[in-house]
């Protein structure tokens, strides 16, 4: 060992490449000290200056003096500390080590164990995770006394496991519920239930018995399992490709997306899809209490109905044609022989938005009546929201994940607020906010989606927004006979999230619907079986079209309509 050690403050380097000499220095003394502790000299120097000017010779450098007694001090101590530390995380990687030795022995053993059914025990009877029919599935009490629980079967995947002693306790989750499982003795020291992970399948049996007082679980009630079967390949992935590990709450949206079916098994994106369904069976409900019949028009078309700016085109065995817009156009032409008629089909839109109201591909909620007025028209959505509502929120486990997502949800009042579009533009006015230009609201203005929201919101109540310019709507729409310059038209707005229903009464007329096409440069010959309504038997007639994405988005307040559809689609995402 040398007996003297160089420390240059300026050109040295605290590297293993530096030996310490006068001609390699370290730059520290804390560095030194460790790579070369207790030497008999530590010799220190730097620039007079502070700095070596480039170029410069030794004629701009100090002498070599011993370093300080307080900074060998502070570099001892340093030195001390580090060999503690060095130390401790041996010990701790001896005892790691140890740990990992022992639990490869433990997996060792619990590959020996074996468990069997007991086929003495009374037939299994098979449930779903939410199944409560106290004849069906009775519960033992939870001190043993008393008859003996309904032995049952149950299937699902694993939501959560926790270890406690010898006993483990896995909750299961089979999209109709979850059930807390109670595995104890052999049952819980298998190879299986020692390496088990989140999302594995299993099928489980045992007795259902009540949770003991002070402890919870779902429904209050808990499997004692006596057997248990790891599906065929259901072992899911653990370690690094663990699910907590690939989707996290709060992780990359794009990321997130990307690995939807994934996320989808998550209880705030499964709730949503929960309340997608009921309400998607609410509208049936609805409309059939309303006499309406369904339909499933074409999504594959020749037609356009709202401008050919966001129609998707493809190559129809040589022909042109498109992805469906609306199916309203098909609706129509079954009100002669079908009366009032909807469906619940996709629509396509190739805007290129990417706000977190649009998207490509939607689920569009339509509906046609015949021989209505407007008025009929505004009365009938309104009815059909409520009564749609009221189905939803009467079932209770629906009603708590709406209550849990939007806990200051209430049921929108009757009547809805009614304001035409001429008095919307003088509010807005009125409230400074401006349209797109930056400019007051002037009659014409196609109101942005901005300006309406805020409208809303401030309003903090449903509103039918009516009587649109002729000029910013649809060929088909019926003009107000009382003001031909605007139409018999609506936008049914909902606080946060804007418009979610659009609609009108439907031209009847040939000659006018015949000018309306003129006006809109579109040729009628495409739409010839649209026109044929109005040359046999036409009648005053109406309808709308409800975004399911929009009013979830509304009920469920959830930020952005992707997260209301299984899997989104917008620009730029098609997978997966």
């Amino acid at each position: 060992m040398a007996d003297t050690i160089y420390i240059d403050e300026d050109v040295g380097v605290d590297e293993t490449t530096a030996q310490g000499t006068e001609s390699a220095p370290y730059k520290s003394l804390q560095f030194a000290y460790l790579q070369h502790p207790g030497v008999a000299s530590y010799l220190m120097r730097k620039s007079k200056t502070g700095a070596v000017p480039e170029g410069s010779d030794d004629s701009v450098r100090l002498e070599w003096k011993p370093a300080a007694k307080s900074a060998l001090k502070k570099a001892a101590n340093f030195y001390e500390q580090q060999k503690k530390k060095q130390a401790r995380e041996k010990e701790l990687a001896a005892q790691q080590a140890e740990d990992e030795k022992r639990r490869q022995q433990v997996l060792e053993d619990a590959k020996k164990i074996t468990i069997e059914e007991d086929m003495s025990l009374p037939m299994s009877e098979k449930i779903k995770l939410d199944e409560k029919d106290p004849v069906k599935v009775k519960l033992r009490k939870a001190d043993g006394s008393g008859d003996k629980g309904t032995r049952v079967r149950v299937h699902g995947r694993v939501h959560r496991e926790r270890k406690q002693k010898d006993v483990l306790f896995i909750t299961l989750r089979d999209g109709y519920g979850f059930l807390q499982c109670v595995l104890t003795g052999d049952l819980a020291r298998t190879y299986d239930a020692l390496t088990l992970t989140r999302e594995t399948s299993m099928e489980i049996f045992g007795e259902m018995w009540e949770v003991p007082a002070g402890a919870h679980a779902p429904d209050n009630r808990e499997l004692h399992a006596d057997y248990y079967i790891i599906t065929r390949k259901g072992k899911a992935a653990g370690g690094e490709d663990a699910i907590t590990n690939k989707v996290q709450a709060k992780g990359d949206v794009q990321t997130l997306l990307d690995l939807r079916h994934l996320t989808l098994r998550g209880e705030k994106v499964s709730a949503v899809m929960f309340v997608r369904d009921a309400v998607e069976f609410a509208f049936h409900q609805t409309y059939k209490e309303h006499r309406l019949r369904k339909v499933s028009p074409p999504a594959l078309v020749q037609t356009q109905v709202e401008g050919g700016a966001t129609l998707f085109k493809f190559d129809y065995y040589g022909e042109e044609a498109f992805l469906t817009q609306s199916s309203q156009l098909y609706l129509e032409t079954c009100l002669p022989s079908m009366g009032d008629v909807y469906c619940i089909e996709k629509s396509f839109r190739a805007e290129k938005s990417l706000t977190r109201r649009h998207l490509s591909e939607y689920t569009h909620i339509e509906a046609e009546l015949d021989y209505i007025t407007f008025d009929n028209l505004l009365d009938h959505i309104e009815r059909t929201v409520v009564r749609v509502l009221e189905i939803t929120m009467s079932d209770p486990v629906i009603a708590a994940y709406i209550k849990e997502m939007n806990p200051e949800f209430q049921m929108p009042e009757m009547p809805f607020k009614r304001m035409k579009y001429s008095d919307a533009i003088e509010w807005l006015k009125e409230h400074n906010i401006p349209n797109e230009e930056g400019e007051p609201h002037k009659f014409g203005d196609d109101i942005a989606e901005a300006a309406e929201r805020r409208m809303t919101d401030i309003i903090n109540r449903p509103i039918f927004l009516t009587h649109f310019p002729v000029e910013i709507k649809a060929f088909y729409m019926q003009k107000d006979p009382n003001d031909t310059r605007v139409t018999e038209s609506v936008d049914m707005l909902m606080p946060g999230v804007g418009e979610i229903v659009g609609g009108s009464m439907r031209m009847d007329d040939y000659d006018e619907l015949m000018g309306a096409y003129e006006r809109e440069g579109i040729d009628p010959e495409p739409y010839y079986w649209y026109t044929d309504q109005r040359k046999y038997g036409s009648s005053p007639h109406g309808g709308y079209g409800l975004g399911l994405e929009r009013f979830l988005a509304w009920l469920c307040k959830q930020h952005t309509v992707r997260d209301c559809c299984l899997y989104p689609r917008y620009m730029g995402r098609c997978t997966p």
